[in-house]
């Protein structure tokens, strides 16, 4: 099995930099102290030239090696680790502290979350000779452009089912956020109303199609709503190897609670099964952007029952609800919050899961600051920055102003590099 090489600075250090380099020259001790086998998350996919979009054998983490569906075989599709690093969010109960772990920057296209689980996924289409994916999302899914990102990557054609309001089923979607990558890769987009999608469902309607593709000859692979089963499950199993791996490096950071967005529950019973069996032992906190609670706890009990895991979802994650409106609906109060926070820290947040998941965090927070006080939280964010794009009438009046530059007509003229015109 492969090892490839974990990046020493994955989570940020306050060390001085001679002591970050102390920590490099002891990083292959720890990798050979905690007995790191096969292809590791914590290994950047394009530290060899050619490692990235192969595919490498996977030997699953020695504390899941008793689950089942543990693949044999992964595609290098993101660039991991993402890093870690403290978020100075304001308003905090007294001693506590949030850190972020960057998924939003996993790469293929600000793919997000999705990558992790695509990378097990999409081995298991290619396994299976297909030459073509499926997968079904809202109109701005997404996991339906990062399927088709993955897909073209290893020249798997992909259809898309897509749901959208009664009044535009008949139109055309236009190229606005995650519709304009998905119809600049040549994704096939098939329409549906959200009244059709609640009559018929998801699994029926992917299945519609794939009996046609089978009737032209093709040969289909079926990913369900934001690659959550149980082998995407696996895609945030890995991801708390690498969040172990990264603690491991720096030595002076341990987190109490990790706390994520919820939409179609995989990645939430990856990290809480993970951070069970692990080391970590930290407690989950997903807060659902869609349906509710109960709804997702029945889930995830699914996904990790189909792993033989032998747990209840109840006792390894806490659900909370957070949709507001609805999916993929806001008020105005939480695109001010998402405003703000980049506007205070940096970090711009998407408006449908991890803008929603950081606000129902903090709103917890500020009503229950007893429960989270002194404690080291770790957000995961999950990406879906293209989701804004579909804000834009929303933010209109909240974002940042801008005015036109006062200049006397007596300046000289004095040139910079290149004229630019």
């Amino acid at each position: 099995m492969l090892l490839r090489p974990s990046l020493p600075f994955a989570v940020t250090s306050t060390l001085p930099l001679c002591s970050r380099l102390a920590a490099v020259r002891r990083r292959s001790s720890v990798a050979a102290a905690t007995g790191m086998a096969g292809v590791s998350a914590a290994s950047p996919a394009g530290a060899q030239i050619g490692s990235f979009l192969s595919k490498k054998p996977y030997a699953p983490p020695s504390w899941a090696s008793h689950l089942s569906l543990a693949p044999s075989h992964i595609f290098s599709l993101g660039q991991f680790p993402t890093p870690i690093h403290k978020w100075n969010l304001p308003n905090l109960p007294e001693g506590t502290e949030v850190w972020i772990k960057r998924d939003d920057l996993s790469g293929m296209q600000l793919s997000g979350n999705k990558v992790r689980k695509l990378e097990f996924l999409l081995s298991d289409a290619v396994a299976q000779g297909a030459d073509c994916v499926i997968t079904v999302g809202g109109i701005q899914s997404n996991h339906c452009r990062a399927t088709a990102v993955a897909a073209k990557y290893l020249n798997l054609d992909c259809y898309l089912i897509l749901r959208t309001s009664k009044l535009l089923v008949d139109k055309d979607p236009g190229l606005v956020g995650n519709l304009l990558v998905e119809r600049l890769l040549g994704a096939h987009i098939d329409l549906v109303s959200k009244e059709e999608y609640g009559k018929i469902g998801s699994v029926a309607l992917a299945d519609v199609l794939k009996k046609r593709l089978l009737e032209e000859g093709r040969k289909p692979y079926v990913i369900p709503v934001g690659g959550s089963n149980s082998l995407g499950t696996w895609g945030y199993i890995e991801a708390v190897r690498e969040i172990e791996q990264q603690i491991q490096l720096s030595g002076d950071v341990q987190f109490d609670d990790i706390a994520v967005a919820c939409g179609s529950g995989g990645t939430i019973a990856g990290l809480a099964l993970g951070s069970k069996l692990s080391s970590l032992k930290a407690k989950v906190h997903a807060f659902s952007v869609c349906d509710d609670p109960e709804y997702f706890y029945d889930y995830v009990q699914g996904l990790i029952d189909g792993l033989q895991s032998g747990l209840d979802s109840h006792d390894i994650v806490t659900i909370e609800d957070a949709k507001g409106l609805g999916y993929a609906m806001n008020t105005t109060e939480e695109l001010k919050f998402v405003k703000d926070i980049a506007a205070a820290t940096g970090i711009v947040l998407d408006p449908v899961y991890s803008g929603k998941g950081v606000y129902g965090m903090l709103k917890d927070m500020s009503s229950n600051p007893a429960k989270w006080k002194g404690r080291k939280v770790l957000f995961i964010h999950t990406g879906g920055l293209l989701g804004l794009y579909d804000k834009v009438d929303q933010l209109s009046s909240l974002a940042g102003s801008w005015r036109r530059m006062d200049l006397e007509e007596s300046l000289p003229r004095k040139d910079g590099t290149g004229k630019m015109f």
